[in-house]
């Protein structure tokens, strides 16, 4: 079944665990609806997790190193509720129910990154507190010693230590010229002399069907000088010597031919006929 009230393709976000064949992925579409799913990388099979009415920023999410816990930042509007309409939580993916929750009231901040696989960082504030509303899990959470580099309060201030934590080197940060509209490259340097680059946007009133950070990449070898531009790649990583990433809602991998190209790219999942349902936590 297809959503036929979605205007694009689903939106996808991956992130890796660093130590495990495990991955999280965020499935979004329509804007209101996001649900979560594991990725096995060894044997390329999904798992759907659970859906949200709301927004989760993955952005400001990670998952821990083992691949067993999941912190991420989620906003339903329900401004009078216990959480008050925005909370972090950990949990166990792909799931999404709550071990510990940290209600937020607003979007400023919100969600953290894991600095090991027992212990995790809360991104706040010195204003914008969490309120913690229950504590399940044997993790520890803790809201000094976070990241050393300060990108901002938003998405960027945990999304881009953690592509510095997984690997990636950053460039450089550039405006554009134009009002709202800046940008921050990071590469990643692959087998072949073969580099990935992540070409990070930030950016108020952004293309049609992208939000206001969102990513574009670029291939290109250094010894054969051959590029290759993906503008339509929205997240994309080295994994088990090839190339994955996700474009129009499906995920695919790649191997390398050398230094002359990608081979032939396999289709592992398409995403976009996913529908709403009601999904309990086995836990």
């Amino acid at each position: 079944m297809t959503e036929t009230q979605e205007k694009f393709p689903a939106r996808l976000h991956v992130i890796f665990a660093s130590q495990s064949s495990n991955a999280i992925v965020f499935r979004r579409g329509p804007s209101k609806r996001v649900a979560t799913f594991s990725w096995d990388r060894k044997t390329d099979k999904f798992k759907i997790g659970q859906w949200l009415k709301g927004r989760i920023y993955e952005r400001r999410s990670d998952i821990s190193s083992d691949g067993r816990h999941l912190i991420y930042f989620a906003m339903n509007g329900k401004w009078n509720s216990e959480t008050k309409g925005s909370w972090t939580a950990i949990s166990k993916p792909p799931y999404l129910k709550a071990l510990d929750l940290y209600a937020k009231g607003d979007c400023w901040e919100g969600g953290g990154l894991f600095l090991s696989s027992n212990k995790y960082w809360l991104n706040e504030g010195r204003y914008n507190k969490n309120s913690l509303l229950s504590k399940n899990s044997n993790l520890t959470g803790q809201t000094r010693n976070g990241p050393k580099n300060n990108f901002g309060s938003e998405c960027t201030g945990v999304y881009y230590p953690r592509l510095l934590r997984d690997g990636w080197s950053l460039m450089e940060r550039k405006q554009t010229g134009k009002k709202y509209h800046s940008f921050t490259v990071f590469e990643k340097k692959l087998p072949n002399h073969w580099v990935l680059r992540k070409i990070a946007h930030e950016q108020c009133n952004s293309p049609v069907g992208k939000g206001c950070y969102w990513d574009e990449h670029e291939l290109f070898n250094t010894k054969s000088n051959l590029s290759f531009n993906y503008p339509d790649w929205e997240w994309a990583d080295f994994d088990n010597k090839s190339l994955v990433w996700a474009t129009a809602g499906k995920l695919f991998r790649a191997g390398f031919l050398g230094q002359d190209g990608l081979k032939e790219a396999k289709l592992l999942h398409d995403f976009n006929d996913y529908v709403f349902e009601p999904i309990r936590a086995p836990y």
